[in-house]
């Protein structure tokens, strides 16, 4: 091979004469084949004993390069994204992180590299027409797995899908037969659990994080047991609805109970106005009879301070007194009324007077 690149005038590389392999005449010149094989020979000389015949000479250079090319062989690289798995005689050996790795080559030691970070989906419940190899975009129902029962004795149809990775690769590939299957049995299992400890109303309105929460776990546990090296990331629920054959009638309940939760709302926003209002009222009346009463019991007692007044003077001058009171009598019964004055020891008997109110009245008017 070497006498076959010397007659075409180049170098084992391809070079053309005199260049350096770059088109240009300059540059690093390729390693010489001929000029390596030959000091593998030599050295091997040297190590045998006689030095060998010409025969066997070439066939140790041919196996010491097979053998390091063999050795060679036992590198391998995985990615980021991968886990390396070792295999010895088929059996399972050690896992290895992402980067350049050994192993002892084929026969002895194989190697495969599974994608641990990609996110994979199982849907139970439902198929959609991608995995069923159409274009539309549809959804098929299954209902042999979304059909469940619940705690109080009604069915939902319920689907929802599973995201799950590989976290042990080793367990992954040799511990369990179908991860495919097997995480959809677990997940069926533990959602028809999780659905026959919940009454259906919050499965199909608020109770659906709760559900999914507690399914994740219930899987996880599962998977688990069986070391199966897998790692649930996410369980969604697709859709909870009552089976299609009762779905009118549950809608129809579902608006009744609406309506019944909107009256009622109104009847209690009725009441929270009403009622404060009644009480305000209340409150009014018992202060305004409180006032009443203070005010009642007040003036009593002032009446009755005033008599006891009045009378310790009745008793010390009872002329004086009764004159006063007669006095004050009078000024109160007359204030209001049209006086007028006569007095006897007049010629007439009647008395002059400016009438004052009566001008007052009309100036007003």
């Amino acid at each position: 091979m070497v006498d076959d690149f010397k007659s075409r005038g180049g170098s084992p590389w391809g070079s053309p004469p005199g260049g350096g392999g770059n088109g240009s005449g300059r540059g690093p010149t390729p390693p010489d084949i001929e000029e390596i094989i030959r000091k593998i020979q030599s050295t091997i000389n040297k190590i045998l004993p006689g030095g060998g015949s010409g025969g066997g000479k070439s066939i140790i250079v041919g196996a010491v390069i097979i053998t390091l090319i063999w050795v060679a062989s036992g590198l391998y690289r995985v990615l980021p994204d991968e886990q390396g798995v070792v295999l010895r005689f088929g059996k399972f050996v050690k896992t290895t992180q992402p980067g350049l790795n050994y192993h002892i080559p084929f026969p002895i030691e194989s190697v495969q590299t599974p994608k641990v970070t990609k996110v994979n989906r199982m849907d139970i419940g439902f198929r959609s027409e991608r995995d069923s190899g159409f274009t539309s975009g549809g959804v098929a129902d299954v209902p042999e797995e979304s059909l469940m029962l619940t705690g109080d004795e009604n069915i939902v149809n319920i689907d929802f899908s599973v995201f799950w990775v590989i976290k042990d690769a080793g367990n992954f590939l040799f511990k369990i037969q179908d991860p495919q299957g097997t995480v959809k049995a677990a997940a069926e299992t533990a959602m028809r659990e999780v659905i026959a400890r919940s009454d259906i109303q919050p499965i199909l309105t608020e109770g659906r994080s709760k559900i999914e929460i507690d399914t994740q776990e219930i899987i996880q546990n599962i998977l688990d047991e069986y070391n199966s090296g897998i790692q649930i990331t996410q369980v969604q629920t697709q859709k909870a609805d009552p089976p299609d054959q009762v779905i009118d009638a549950f809608r129809d309940v579902q608006a009744a109970r609406a309506d019944m939760e909107r009256s009622k709302n109104e009847a209690e926003a009725y009441a929270n106005d009403v009622i404060p209002r009644a009480r305000g009222e209340a409150a009014k009346i018992l202060q305004a009879a409180e006032a009443y009463k203070k005010e009642v019991v007040a003036k009593a007692e002032g009446e009755a301070s005033r008599f006891v007044s009045i009378y310790n003077e009745y008793v010390k001058a009872k002329q004086v007194t009764q004159e006063r009171m007669y006095l004050e009598t009078m000024e109160k019964v007359l204030a209001d009324i049209d006086k007028v004055i006569i007095d006897k020891n007049s010629g007439s008997g009647v008395v002059p007077y400016l009438p004052l109110p009566e001008l007052t009245k009309k100036k007003v008017n």
